[in-house]
């Protein structure tokens, strides 16, 4: 691999031009594409093969207005009196009639048929259903309730409008992000000493990052993509996208600093850096595929487009930086006598004072037992909240403070109880006639479950054996309790079925979300499993050791439960809620986890094999087990360091999105980079690789032998006749 992507680094330098040119035409036709024929974004959570999603397709044939989208507009009356007052009533009326007329709208039921009005009769709701998902609602049909809504204002009323019709708003690009990556370009500037190395390290990022996303936009007609898709793929591949073009910018100008000519340079920073790009890619993009395999579309389509940012990153560090490294020359060399300069002229500092990095690889070799147990103890300890973890997706309940969605959903919580927020839809089916009589019964077995609030009356459908069964719960839609209702529901099930003679099966949103958490959770340790064992094997092959990866998978399970312990503590229990500026505290995205794991583990491969390769160079050449630890970590420390707080900060700059899907998952990250690079990759392993000497670095004969050798770190460069042999550079 070292030598193919050696001669493709000097191939693009040669014709850097070309290179350039179909990088560009590729983006302006993908936007072209996306432009022309691309579609609106699609952020329906659907479980295949579920109960509740094949009840929701029943729905949609023969009830299509139970299983769209819904909205509320929620009425609340001026202190001291009634919604049920004849002006209140008179103005309710008028909104209802003026939203009928909404386009897409199907059904509009007022408080007059369903009864909804408050105890205190200080509220009501008029609810609003759609034949089509929330995706496919328009904008103007919103809009439309949104200024009946506000009409009804002038009457005195206070008026909300909420409802599964709203959510996510997609895909966010705004101050935070900006200066996420302004700060990236602060530490690029500050790593390199050089604007024009730190505009090189994000011009290529930024243009793969661009090419990935119209991508996406452009197979919108062809496949169902969500805003939260597009936004991890735009995070992932923005920071990873910088990274990878870090690692080998860096080796280049070491080279240029010690005297190699720029052409061969950049072949010879492909060939080894870009390796372990393409290793360290390779997994993010296995472990982010791997995904699809759990079977629940909209986590498919979002880890298969997180993977194609990457992979287009990964093309880019290797074949578009080498070309614009062309266009820049010599210009790229470090200045002589600059820091930059004598780290590379002199990397063991023996001209001068030791850097930070090896200072403190030093001070955590000095004693590596008290080390790993420090680290490992307080990893462990942020580790702890992680036993609490409940998974559920976010509703309006999530949504911003100030949003009327929030609002809505709020009023209704206080004024109607909790689980008229996340209402459960029974279907009732029987093949012995009129299914009227059998919903009835099926009713009235409903009303005695533990945690029912109310059962409305069965509403038929065009299928004479049908009705649907409106169920509220006693609490909230992400409330363990309505799960259990939903399970009890369904254990009831062969009961009713004896007793009434009608199947029933759980649908609705509520039910829908609560089996998507179910698989996810099921799916976990699995996924982790998978994970782990391609960390073991894919280790061993590059370090030809059985200390390295085994290491590596400890630090990484640590590196994972801190970090989702952190997450607990912050989304789920509200430590730091206020001071964050968290709208809502409760269970923790279902998908979140999956995802950081995913990232996670491309991301700790990736700083693994930049470390420890440096550390396994020095063995092989010194065969001194603590002096090779202290003198490889050395080279690799600095631009580690620095990579992860380029990843850092881009993860933290989602973090302000007032986005209940991407604010867990941007801080799930940014915190797991953290404390993989900095307590795992850059503390616990030199300690670890220092208290296991020589045994480190051994292999059974008979598997180094079984083992391909991926040559991660170049050393077929040496050895390989064209790249000793110079080649002329041709000028285009």
């Amino acid at each position: 691999m070292a030598v193919l992507l050696h001669r493709l680094g000097r191939s693009a330098y040669r014709h850097r031009k070309l290179v350039l040119g179909i990088w560009l035409v590729v983006l302006a036709a993908l936007i072209t594409c996306a432009s022309i024929f691309g579609g609106k974004l699609d952020d329906r959570f659907t479980v295949p093969g579920t109960e509740s999603q094949r009840a929701l397709d029943t729905l949609g044939e023969t009830l299509p207005e139970a299983s769209g989208a819904g909205a509320q507009i929620v009425f609340t009356a001026p202190e001291g009196h009634h919604i049920t007052e004849a002006p209140y009533k008179a103005a309710i009326a008028g909104t209802e009639a003026a939203v009928a007329k909404a386009p897409q709208v199907k059904a509009v039921i007022g408080p007059g048929l369903s009864g909804a009005v408050s105890a205190d009769r200080s509220t009501a709701i008029v609810q609003v259903q759609y034949s089509v998902q929330r995706a496919e609602v328009h904008p103007s049909s919103l809009d439309v309730i949104e200024r009946a809504a506000e009409a009804a204002e002038k009457n005195g009323l206070r008026t909300s409008v909420g409802g599964s019709a709203y959510g996510s708003n997609g895909v966010h690009i705004g101050p935070s992000e900006i200066i996420g990556v302004a700060v990236a370009v602060l530490v690029l500037v500050v790593t390199f000493g050089s604007l024009l190395a730190a505009g090189m390290s994000l011009l290529p990022a930024l243009l793969g990052v661009a090419v990935g996303l119209a991508g996406l936009f452009a197979l919108t007609p062809a496949v169902s993509i969500s805003s939260t898709a597009v936004t991890l793929a735009l995070m992932l591949g923005l920071a990873v996208g910088i990274d990878y073009i870090l690692f080998i910018l860096t080796r280049h100008r070491q080279q240029l600093a010690r005297g190699t000519d720029p052409q061969e340079s950049i072949a010879l920073a492909n060939g080894t850096a870009g390796s372990a790009v393409v290793f360290a890619g390779s997994t993010v993009i296995i472990a982010l595929a791997a995904l699809s395999v759990i079977g629940i579309p909209f986590l498919t389509v979002m880890g298969l487009g997180a993977a194609g940012a990457v992979l287009v990153a990964v093309l880019a560090a290797i074949t578009l930086l080498p070309a614009l490294a062309g266009f820049a020359g010599n210009r790229l060399t470090p200045k002589p006598g600059s820091k930059e300069a004598r780290r590379a002229t002199d990397p063991d500092g023996s001209a001068g004072r030791a850097t930070l990095g090896a200072r403190w690889v030093r001070t955590v070799v000095a004693k590596p037992l008290l080390t790993v147990l420090a680290v490992a103890g307080i990893l462990v300890a942020l580790a702890l909240p992680t036993a609490d973890l409940r998974l559920a997706l976010p509703d309006n309940g999530s949504a911003p403070a100030t949003s009327t969605e929030r609002t809505a959903y709020d009023t209704v919580n206080d004024k109607f109880g909790p689980g008229f927020n996340g209402p459960l839809l029974v279907l009732t089916e029987t093949d012995k006639g009129p299914g009227a009589h059998a919903g009835s019964q099926a009713a009235r077995k409903l009303r005695d479950l533990k945690g029912v609030k109310a059962v409305l009356p069965p509403v038929p459908t065009r299928e004479s054996a049908q009705t649907v069964i409106q169920v509220i719960p006693e609490t909230g839609p992400d409330s363990a309790r309505t799960d259990r209702l939903v399970r009890d529901i369904r254990a009831a099930a062969p009961d009713i079925r004896e007793t009434t003679g009608a199947t029933v099966a759980v649908t609705g949103t509520t039910a829908v979300n609560i089996d998507v958490s179910a698989r996810l959770s099921d799916s976990l340790l699995p996924f982790m499993a998978i994970v782990v064992g391609l960390s073991l094997i894919l280790l061993t092959m590059v370090f030809r050791s059985l200390v390295v990866p085994l290491k590596a998978a400890v630090g990484f399970l640590l590196s994972v439960a801190a970090s989702l312990g952190l997450v607990v503590a912050v989304f789920q229990w509200g430590w730091l809620a206020d001071t964050l500026g968290l709208a809502h505290t409760g269970p923790v995205v279902s998908f979140l986890p999956i995802i950081l794991i995913g990232v996670l583990f491309g991301l700790a491969m990736d700083y693994e094999v930049f470390l420890v390769s440096g550390m396994r160079e020095e063995w092989v050449h010194t065969g001194v087990a603590r002096g090779s630890v202290i003198d490889g970590a050395r080279h690799s420390v600095r631009v580690v360091t620095a990579a992860a707080l380029i990843m850092f900060t881009v993860f933290a700059g989602f973090f302000p999105l007032d986005d209940a899907l991407i604010k867990p998952i941007a801080f799930a990250l940014a915190v797991g980079v953290a404390i993989d690079a900095f307590a795992v990759r850059l503390t616990l392993v030199p300690a670890i690789l220092a208290l296991a000497g020589r045994h480190a670095w051994w292999l059974p004969a008979w598997l180094d032998r079984a083992l391909p050798d991926l040559d991660v770190e170049g050393t077929r460069l040496q050895k390989a006749p064209q790249v000793q042999q110079k080649e002329p550079e041709r000028v285009p």
